[in-house]
């Protein structure tokens, strides 16, 4: 879809959607009121933007490691000729939930996140085996700087304003120290009735006047019992927010550049905080070096075009005096999926990667 094909209502729909997403009994007819049309006008464009695939899912987002998956990005390197292949057999594993081709030394990017109890390296060995990649560097973070994808859809420009630092006091770009230099843990009082609650929530919501109301039914709850816990797992951090994930490329975005800098150690906080400040950036991690990979701080950036990229890279840059850089682009998105907590999601990946082969 281009862009010039939303309406202004379209886009404030979108922008309410993604970032304050009312929970309330009747979200929609107060979506409504804030954009001066019905419920039911809400409804059928919410309808429609997901019929068109603009609008992913609506939604829980929760905090991975917080509730005690295992977490990291991957690069893996393909030959041209076994990238499409490889790519497909990876996608059959539940625990990946975006997967790109990129230019540059690694060819193929995925996010891995996996359940208490199995280990990364082990599962990534086997996913090199089972894709065919020739290599493959595990990338975990080692600080969070940002997590903070927004759009402005009205005015058509990246809006990541609001960013999360776990279990850090200078959460949400109120900064005047340091960054938190573990990722966060486990929480400890995680409960059978917390596990459920996920499973509930991390669904997408029904387009129905009362969206929540089977939810808490099938929990036990009343509606208001439902919307006092979602505020109780915000507070404990394993829920960062109740909102809408955009399709970027079908809402305009179409430009998608992975930044990788080679930033000195002594400098890692400054940096990752001067970074972080930037709308663009919608997120931005430190993540480990390797003989071959001299890159430490990774932000992603979006735009309409490549050349918005190129003049936001080189904005960071100026701001923070870098100058080894490189701007990595997808150039074709293979999944992109929330991950789905706790449930029965077990895939052979074995028997995947033979059908796909067949």
């Amino acid at each position: 879809m281009n862009r010039d094909e939303f309406d202004l209502v379209d886009r404030k729909l979108m922008n309410i959607l993604q970032s304050e997403f009312p929970l309330v009994r009747e979200p929609f007819s107060v979506i409504g009121a804030q954009c001066e049309i019905s419920e039911s006008e809400v409804l059928s464009r919410v309808r429609e933007l997901k019929r068109k695939n603009v609008v992913r899912q609506i939604g829980a987002i929760f905090d991975t490691r917080r509730l005690g998956y295992s977490s990291t990005l991957v690069a893996m390197r393909f030959a041209d000729e076994a990238l499409d292949v490889g790519a497909q057999i990876l996608n059959a594993h539940p625990g990946i939930s975006h997967n790109y081709a990129r230019n540059g030394t690694f060819n193929l990017w995925f996010t891995l996140a996996l359940p208490p109890g199995k280990e990364i390296e082990p599962e990534v060995e086997k996913l090199i085996r089972l894709a065919g990649a020739e290599t493959a560097r595990i990338l975990p973070t080692i600080r969070f700087f940002k997590i903070g994808v927004n759009f402005d859809m009205v005015e058509k420009v990246s809006d990541a304003r609001e960013y999360f630092v776990p279990d850090s006091k200078y959460a949400n770009g109120n900064h005047n120290g340091s960054a938190s230099t573990n990722v966060p843990k486990t929480d400890p009082d995680l409960t059978e009735f917390d596990i459920s609650f996920v499973r509930e929530l991390q669904e997408d919501l029904p387009l129905v006047p009362r969206p929540f109301d089977e939810m808490a039914n099938r929990l036990g709850l009343s509606v208001d019992e439902l919307f006092l816990k979602a505020e109780e797992m915000v507070t404990r951090r394993l829920m960062r927010r109740y909102a809408a994930v955009l399709h970027h490329r079908r809402a305009g975005f179409s430009a998608n550049a992975m930044v990788v800098w080679n930033v000195p150690e002594e400098r890692s906080i400054e940096v990752g905080m001067t970074m972080a400040q930037h709308p663009a950036v919608t997120h931005c991690y430190e993540r480990p070096r390797y003989e071959d990979w001299r890159f430490s701080h990774f932000t992603m950036i979006h735009a309409v075009t490549r050349d918005e990229c190129e003049t936001i890279a080189s904005k960071i840059a100026d701001d923070t005096g870098l100058t080894d850089f490189q701007l990595l682009y997808s150039h074709r998105e293979y999944k992109k999926t929330r991950v789905r907590y706790f449930v029965d999601d077990n895939v052979d990946v074995e028997r995947a990667a033979l059908a796909v082969q067949a």
